[in-house]
This record gives structure tokens, C-alpha cells and sequence, in this order.
């Protein structure tokens, strides 16, 4: 019976490089052993067979291969190319350019995250990223738990500590549909804007927080009538229908605004300009694929961010 539990690489490597040289001989000069070594490999390597695996000649090796030997050796090579790529897998875990990491993403930034993803595919092909989308609540509740290796976000929380790091612009503004009353009028007001009904994201949302803050500000805590929804692309087609007018991200509504189904209205202090952040926790030490894919997304600045067309 084949005993494959008995049969090493080394003696495998054996049988190879008698293959290659032609002569035991030259195999053990090869490989550093001596001539009776390399045969003891061979006897070890033909009992774990149960077969014959040289046909042998005068120097024990002259008559070649058997079709059993033949075989052994195939198998030999490909177990080395295997071993080869087994290597470099792990020295490029190792070095951090191969894993997995689990992105999450605020609702908002799933605009640009599919884009990201895929420049990240490009630049370092051996890291699969895993993209978690949720609302700000959402993201701050995984990145306590662990539960992601990485987030892009709006303003960090204070709880829990975040090492943030500013990865570029994020735009706000109120838009309107193109046949609004308030659309395409000269500096409006805040009574101008108050007047009409706001479409707001839900609470425990980035934007809403930004919103609220802002009408707040503009209207002395004097608050519009407001409708809630639970997304960003629902907002956008209640405004489209003629619903209310929405604070926004611009960078959810840049295809609207390119192609004129929606407006941004010339309202006081718009837009606000935030950042968008790359965090992670500080009680965490993130792995060697996480902290790479960390400087990939540092080093192209932004690219991925949508442009906003101008007002």
C-alpha cells in the first residue's frame, strides 16, 4: 500500500535532480549530499511507493526514469511552482500587499466608493476590500466593534477615538428642482428658504446633522416644515417631483446637476465645505493589508471624489 505520509520533498528533490544531472553523482553534488545519501533518498522514496522509480544502470541511474518515476517527478515540478507562489503570497502578506480589509463607507460616500474600489483593485490587485455601507450611526457602531478595518467618513466622532485623516473636499448645498419658485433667483434669504418644505435624511445621519445645524443658524431656531427619508436617491426624486427642496451632499447629485434635473440655489453661506476622512480606531492595531491599502488611498488624493459642476 502507498504510503504518501512517508514521502518528503526531500527525497522527491532527490529523484529530480538525478533526473536533471543524469547520474546519482552529479544529483548529490547538486544538492550538497553525498552519493550513498542521495541513494538511501531514493530506496526511502521507492519502499513509501511500493514501485521501482529508476530504471538502473551502471551508475544507478544511466537507464532513466520509470513511467512511476516519470510520474513522481511531474508531480515534483509542479509542487515547486506551487511552493514558488505559496512564497510569494507570503511575502507579500508579509509586506502587507495581499489580504483582506473591510472598507465601510457612509451612505453619502457610496457616490464615489464603487470608483475608489476599483482604482484600489488596480494599485494593489492581491488586497480584496470588502465594502460595508451605512449611515454615520451605522459606520461609528462597526468601527467601535471592529467589525471594519478602515471608513471613509464626514466629521469624526469623539467616541470612539479615531485616527482621521482628511482625504479630500465635501461639498453641501440645497438644491431644488429647475422649475422651483426658488430656482434661478438672485441671493436668497433665510425667510425665502424657510418658507418651503425641506426633505431631510434620517436622524443619526451625517448630512442631517450638517442640515440642522445650519437652518438652525439661519433661521434663529426657527425650524421649516421638514419630511423625512431614508435615502439619499429617494430625496432626490421627491425634490425632482416638486416635493421640497433638499440639503444635500453635491456629491450625490452631481449627474443631476450635469444634466439640469436639479439646481443648487443661491442660499446664504453655500455651499459649506467639509472633508471627507479616512479613519480607523486608536485602540486597534490595524493589519499589514489594512495600513497598505491606508497609503494607497492617501496617495491618489482624492481622485475618486465626484466633480461638482458650478452653480
Amino acid at each position: 500500500m502507498i504510503r504518501l505520509d512517508a514521502v518528503t520533498l526531500k527525497q522527491m528533490r532527490a529523484l529530480q535532480a538525478i533526473t536533471d544531472t543524469g547520474s546519482m553523482t552529479a544529483a548529490a553534488a547538486r544538492l550538497g549530499l553525498t552519493p550513498p545519501a542521495i541513494h538511501s533518498q531514493i530506496k526511502n522514496l521507492e519502499a513509501a511507493f511500493e514501485t521501482p522509480l529508476l530504471a538502473r544502470g551502471a551508475d544507478q541511474a544511466e537507464g532513466g526514469l520509470t513511467p512511476q518515476g516519470a510520474a513522481v517527478v511531474d508531480a515534483m515540478r509542479r509542487i515547486e511552482v506551487i511552493l514558488s507562489q505559496c512564497g510569494g503570497q507570503v511575502a507579500s502578506l508579509a509586506r502587507g500587499e495581499a489580504g483582506e480589509v473591510t472598507l465601510g463607507v457612509v451612505s453619502t460616500a457610496k457616490y464615489f466608493a464603487p470608483l475608489l474600489v476599483r482604482q484600489l483593485a488596480a494599485i494593489c490587485p492581491q488586497i480584496r476590500v470588502t465594502l460595508q455601507i451605512g449611515n454615520r450611526d451605522d459606520i461609528i457602531g462597526r468601527l467601535a466593534r471592529h467589525s471594519v478595518d478602515l471608513a471613509i467618513m464626514g466629521r469624526p466622532p469623539r467616541v470612539p477615538l479615531l485616527q482621521a485623516t482628511p482625504i479630500g473636499p465635501h461639498p453641501h448645498g440645497i438644491v431644488a428642482a429647475p422649475d422651483h419658485p426658488l430656482a434661478g433667483r438672485g441671493p436668497l434669504s433665510g425667510g425665502d428658504l424657510l418658507a418651503h418644505t425641506f426633505l431631510s435624511r434620517e436622524e443619526g445621519s451625517g448630512t442631517r446633522i450638517l442640515m440642522t445645524r445650519y437652518l438652525d443658524n439661519l433661521g434663529e431656531g426657527v425650524m421649516p416644515a421638514m419630511v423625512e427619508f431614508g435615502s439619499n436617491e429617494t430625496i432626490k426624486q421627491a425634490v425632482i417631483a416638486g416635493l421640497g427642496i433638499a440639503f444635500l451632499s453635491l456629491h450625490t447629485v452631481t449627474n443631476e446637476l450635469r444634466f439640469g434635473t436639479l439646481v443648487q440655489l443661491g442660499a446664504p453661506q453655500l455651499p459649506i465645505v467639509r472633508h471627507w476622512f479616512l479613519v480607523y480606531p486608536q485602540d486597534a492595531r490595524i493589519g499589514q493589508a489594512a495600513q497598505h491599502l491606508h497609503g494607497a488611498i492617501l496617495d491618489l488624493a482624492g481622485s475618486y471624489l465626484p466633480e461638482v459642476p458650478a452653480a
